[in-house]
């Protein structure tokens, strides 16, 4: 259980600090562009980046400043196929106190970092807030059950491990219960929470309580109450 709510706010940590990664790129390429003057340049050379599993090729770039100035800078973005060739002319954005802060004018140079960070922070927020979203309405409806649902005493029936579900190497427990509607003749079997320690010992009845929605039974939740609270 502390795994997962570990997971939850490693995600919403990351996920908030990507988005404001983000924030900061677009800001400071926007500030960037409002400054910048433009000059044509040449690709001088086409630098390969290799990976484990890939190479990918950025352009160097060769233009003169307004004030006379030559300056040579390479793309901080990279493809594969190359987006440029050896001796193509390219538009130049610079800044003009400092003309060695260049870019290529095109989307990727300019907009590539802060859109990526955006959608990688995006997803890793979304991943942990909707955990716990999901894990708030799970609990508000299982404490709205307690509190208007009706109670029935289902058989107990086992205590088992529930093999589907591991954190940190452990399996939790579950206990199980049945329960007869007496008006359809239906049987419901119900089954626990997760319980992260044996409940055998502790179950002394031959009947579970458990809260149900009298429109449907499927939605119910089991008292477990009479458990003692776990502390490590």
């Amino acid at each position: 259980m502390k795994g997962f709510t570990i997971f939850k706010i490693v995600f919403s940590i990351v996920g908030a600090g990507l988005l404001a990664g983000a924030v900061y790129s677009y800001a400071d390429k926007k500030a960037f562009l409002e400054k910048a003057e433009s000059a044509q340049g040449t690709v001088i050379e086409m630098i390969a980046r290799r990976s484990d599993n890939s190479t990918t090729y950025c352009p160097v770039v060769r233009f003169k400043a307004k004030t006379g100035q030559e300056i040579t800078f390479t793309s901080s973005v990279s493809s594969n196929p190359p987006s440029y060739s050896v001796d193509e002319t390219v538009e130049i954005l610079y800044d003009p106190a400092d003309p060695k802060e260049a870019n290529i004018n095109g989307f990727a140079s300019l907009w590539l970092v802060p859109l990526i960070l955006g959608i990688l922070g995006t997803i890793f927020f979304l991943i942990g807030a909707l955990s716990y979203l999901f894990g708030y309405l799970k609990n508000k409806r299982k404490q709205n059950l307690r509190e208007t649902g009706k109670p029935v005493s289902a058989k107990f029936t086992q205590v088992q491990l529930n093999t589907s579900y591991t954190s940190n190497g452990r399996n939790p427990f579950q206990i199980y219960s049945q329960w007869q509607d007496p008006k359809t003749n239906e049987l419901y079997v119900f089954k626990s929470d997760n319980i992260w320690f044996d409940p055998t010992e502790f179950v002394k009845t031959d009947t579970m309580r458990v809260f149900i929605d009298p429109e449907n039974p499927k939605k119910y939740v089991m008292d477990l109450s009479f458990l003692p609270t776990l502390k490590n």
